[in-house]
């Protein structure tokens, strides 16, 4: 992440139960004037609360969007490629780790792609998503971000599987790897092959909130050339290029304002999005007064933040309105904060009305916590959830037949939707996977521990994975190092059996041996034989098959950390994390404790997985890539053995 970007800056000092001032909506000056550099990232123009106000605020808003459009020369030929098209109605989207146990099942080495899909249902279904790919495993060793998508078996056949029920997808850039192992060419070359070989859609550019003109005339070589989309608020001079963003850490004025780069660009598609959310409220009400999109994010790189039933029927209910009326929202005209009764405005109601030649809606929104159920318009009674979403939907006279029909058949699947107003979180436990129980005698040299009760002292660095199945930084806004990447210390109690852990991680020599005797094929690939090396580079299920054809079986962390502490504990050159029993699976994310430490140190970023030799109690939660993928020569193993 680049130091001189703002929107980085070390936030310790703030309150991050509150929006720092960056992420606050810009209050624009009377007349429509204000200074480019903060206009043109304004993230939300803030609405004035007096009602009298709105007439002038549009006028200036008016202004404001023929002046920056004079002043940049925007001419928004890019929204007039039909290839790009379909950017303006991708409404919802998803980020989804490729491995997500609803889109991957494990014990089958399967893509599910239906079964993803259902999980989404209730939100009224996806019209994208991001397949998020390396991050927060890369770094564990060399591979580069291009190497955790072209190492997936079938990964092109599982793009053009989602496609087929009408998706779009989009692959993931990571900007700050650089210092992994460097591919053949350049990273917008890398990336231009990399959507011609998977036949992506777009684009996603995590941490930037804009290509730079390499990347953008690389990627436009490719035929379709892919949508590009930013993270957090685009700059105003490219959203020439850069058909969709991410509205992510946008605080909203009480009266709901205007997002700035969809006022300024009605086509550019904004989804958005707080990720540590439990109450998506906001972002859904200032999405729908816009006109604009949702980011669903349940799987936050491993800490589960799944939707309450209340916000995943408001999104539902505003992607059926959207969907069977998408022109309105792109091309008819858009009054925000259409006058309503005076009472409902007092009851924190709001809407705005777009309008075209066949159809005028209106978006209402309902700030407050008790549902509406008041005057609003002249011949328009609806209600309004507490804090939800309604509409009204006007056919003009002239209305065509299909029109009037579209009309009708929405009203009937809005009916159809529930209206929910719980708010509990939908909260998933992480399940341990049983540990097997050995079969046979440990040799003599082996470390014996006492069954009972122990105090460990435990340390993690505190990242967005979490580490104990509770999302680390709930409800709050932006997290920053060295908030995020810290090192945390906490005491876990835990409870093992009479048990003996290996003095020594099973040797390279010991595995081809196990190889020779078995016919096992190398789960990791071929990699070079320094005998008394550890034996890295084996999938956990290998190195579960080896254990049980030696009798034994893998340590669990809290066995390893207390075997670590006794005389006669030794670690293999070079030093390779070692794999535990301590498997955990939510449903969603699939993760286990890794001990040790390695040697290998990629360097460069904050964002790289954990490095370096690690004290006997640190824990590193690494969720589990499969079809062979979760294999790293920095990750090897030891025996255990059950005593009782």
């Amino acid at each position: 992440m680049s130091s001189a970007d703002i929107d980085e800056q070390n936030t310790n000092q703030l309150d991050p139960m509150r929006p720092r001032p960056i992420d606050l909506p810009t209050i624009l000056p009377a007349g429509g004037q204000i200074e480019p550099a903060v206009g043109d990232i304004a993230k939300i123009f803030a609405a004035p609360e007096d009602p009298a106000e709105w007439p002038r605020w549009r006028a200036d808003l008016a202004i404001w969007r023929d002046e920056a459009r004079h002043r940049i020369g925007y001419d928004g030929a890019a929204y007039r490629d039909p290839r790009l098209a379909w950017t303006r109605d991708c409404r919802a989207v998803a980020v989804v780790w490729l491995w997500d146990e609803r889109l991957y099942d494990a014990d089958a080495e399967l893509f599910t792609p239906d079964r993803l899909l259902g999980a989404y249902a209730g939100h009224g279904g996806l019209d994208g998503l991001v397949l998020w790919h390396a991050y927060p495993v890369i770094g564990i060793d060399d591979r580069n971000q291009f190497d955790f998508y072209r190492d997936v078996p079938r990964l092109a056949e599982l793009v053009s599987e989602f496609r087929a029920r009408g998706l779009r997808v989009f692959v993931d850039y990571n900007p700050w790897d650089v210092g992994t192992r460097r591919p053949a060419h350049d990273d917008a070359t890398e990336l231009a092959s990399l959507v011609r070989e998977l036949g992506a859609d777009g684009v996603f550019l995590d941490t930037l909130k804009q290509a730079d003109d390499h990347l953008i005339s690389t990627l436009a070589s490719v035929d379709p050339p892919p949508a590009l989309e930013g993270e957090s608020r685009v700059p105003l001079e490219r959203i020439a290029d850069h058909h969709l963003s991410w509205a992510q850490w946008f605080a909203d004025s009480a009266v709901p304002g205007v997002l700035r780069a969809r006022w300024f660009e009605r086509r550019h598609m904004m989804h958005g999005t707080r990720r540590w959310n439990r109450d998506h409220s906001d972002e859904l009400q200032t999405a729908w007064i816009n006109g604009s999109g949702i980011l669903v994010w349940d799987v936050v790189f491993g800490s589960w933040v799944g939707w309450n039933a209340r916000d995943r029927g408001t999104l539902a209910r505003m992607l059926t309105v959207q969907r069977a009326f998408p022109a309105l929202f792109t091309d008819g005209d858009w009054e925000p904060l259409a006058l309503l009764d005076p009472v409902a405005t007092a009851a924190g109601v709001y809407a705005s009305r777009f309008t075209d030649a066949e159809l005028t809606a209106w978006t209402f929104v309902n700030r407050g916590t008790a549902d509406y159920d008041g005057p609003m318009l002249p011949s328009v009674d609806v209600v309004v959830p507490a804090r939800s979403i309604a509409v009204a939907l006007a056919p003009a006279e002239r209305a065509s037949v299909a029109v009037r029909a579209g009309v009708e058949g929405v009203l009937r699947r809005l009916a159809a939707l529930e209206v929910s107003s719980d708010i509990r979180f939908p909260a998933r436990e992480p399940r341990r996977v049983p540990s097997p129980r050995s079969a046979g005698t440990a040799p003599d040299d082996a470390i014996r521990l006492t069954a009972g009760d122990y105090e460990l002292d435990v340390v993690f660095r505190r990242r967005e994975t979490g580490i104990d199945g509770e999302a680390p930084y709930v409800e709050e806004w932006k997290p920053l190092p060295p908030r995020l990447h810290d090192d945390r210390r906490t005491t876990w109690s835990v409870r093992i059996g009479e048990v003996a852990v290996a003095t020594r991680e099973v040797s390279m020599a010991e595995l081809a041996a196990y190889r020779a005797a078995t016919g096992a094929a190398p789960s990791g690939g071929d990699r070079p034989v320094d005998e008394d090396a550890p034996a890295a580079g084996v999938t956990l299920a290998e190195a579960r098959a080896y254990a049980a054809w030696a009798g034994a079986r893998l340590p669990d962390d809290a066995e390893w950390q207390l075997a670590a502490g006794r005389d006669g504990f030794d670690r293999r050159h070079p030093l390779v994390w070692n794999w535990t029993e301590s498997e955990f699976r939510d449903g969603a994310t699939r993760y286990v404790l890794l001990v040790g430490g390695s040697d290998h140190h990629s360097e460069g970023s904050d964002w790289y997985f954990d490095a370096g030799p690690r004290e006997p109690g640190f824990r590193a939660k690494y969720l589990l890539p499969g079809l062979g993928l979760d294999a790293s020569p920095s990750i090897g193993f030891r025996l255990a053995w059950d005593l009782a």
